[in-house]
């Protein structure tokens, strides 16, 4: 009984946190590259930043904050990938150096 009641709160937060992210302000869109080799993502450092935005809470909500804050730079790396059209194994590359 309490799989499905975790399964469902998981999915529901899941749920509400991509639509919080949907009402954000949105992000002015990169022109569109043909190019794969051209598009090389900026290093940021998106670990250390969602690690120093989560520093004023403690145990499982500072976890919980800084998990929360990688997917949504994954996700918003992975839009990036698709507006610039990037598929394939250069897709791949790109995913791994643009969420680190």
């Amino acid at each position: 009984m309490k799989l499905p009641v975790i399964a469902i709160v998981s999915a529901g937060s899941i749920v509400f946190s991509v639509a919080a992210f949907a009402q954000s302000a949105p992000t002015p869109a990169a022109p569109a590259q043909t190019n794969s080799a051209a598009a090389v993502p900026v290093p940021s450092g998106k670990r250390m930043a969602c690690q120093t935005a989560s520093q004023a809470l403690k145990g499982q909500d500072r976890q919980d904050q800084i998990q929360l804050c990688m997917a949504q730079a994954r996700l918003k790396c992975l839009k990036q990938a698709i507006d610039q059209k990037i598929v394939g194994p250069q897709r791949k590359d790109f995913m791994q150096t643009c969420a680190n």
